[in-house]
């Protein structure tokens, strides 16, 4: 299976929303079919990885990565929802199994410097993720490590919650850090969670360059048509 260029994230839309395929609402029970289905829309795979510690979920294993890397040629972005002491063994085990990009939490900034320092070995692009009350300005200290920052929307490892009120601000927030940065790389956008139908325009028009997509995109009875309807909306004037 052909793997992503090495470039992929320079590579990725900018006229419209990127298409970002939350696994975690797949049918896991047939996978094969839901990634079947989705491949030809999808821009990225979305991998949520949870301890049962930092988040309530006990979510995905490597084994299932590399089984995934086997099957698709699709970027694969590792959401590491982890505890401290094990952030980097699960950074070593996901780029093992074939991530092409891992986020981590600032909110794991004790250890924030040996994970970059540990991706940038390893040769796998990082990016970082805040809670929802974590302050947008958590980020600022390490702007130019970063290819994705993430903003969930919601508490965090939880399905089916309403988007906080504060998100749309909180994406003008990290819109404004990532201007300021001085790599000259890209650095993408992102909202998690709360991804509703009545939300995206918002976020999107907020901001965001993609939004995590889960029942939004695999409960669709015309995927075409939802995605389509996703790559109409507009970003910021």
């Amino acid at each position: 299976m052909p793997q992503p260029p090495k470039d992929w994230i320079e590579l990725l839309p900018t006229d419209h929303c990127i298409a970002e395929f939350s696994i975690w609402s797949a049918n896991l029970m047939n996978l094969s079919a839901d990634l079947e289905r989705i491949s030809p829309h999808a821009d990225i795979l979305h991998l949520d990885v949870a301890d049962g510690h930092f988040a309530p979920a006990l979510l995905i294993f490597p084994d299932m990565v590399g089984a995934l890397r086997e099957q698709t040629g699709l970027p694969l972005h590792i959401h590491l929802m982890v505890a401290d002491s094990v952030l980097l063994s699960q950074i070593e085990q996901f780029a093992e199994a074939g991530a092409d990009l891992i986020s981590f939490h600032v909110e794991n900034k004790a250890v924030a410097e040996d994970a970059f320092a540990l991706l940038e070995k390893l040769d796998v692009p990082a990016g970082l993720v805040a809670r929802v009350e974590t302050p947008v300005t958590a980020f600022a200290p390490f702007m130019e490590n970063i290819r994705f920052l993430t903003l969930l929307g919601t508490a965090i490892g939880v399905k089916g919650q309403g988007l906080d009120a504060a998100a749309p601000a909180r994406l003008g927030e990290a819109q404004s850090l990532i201007a300021n940065r001085e790599s000259g790389k890209r650095c993408v956008l992102a909202a998690d969670g709360g991804i509703r139908e009545h939300t995206v325009p918002n976020l999107i028009a907020a901001g965001a360059e993609t939004v995590v997509l889960g029942s939004l995109a695999f409960g669709a009875e015309d995927l075409e048509a939802r995605i389509s309807w996703l790559a109409g909306l507009q970003g910021p004037e």
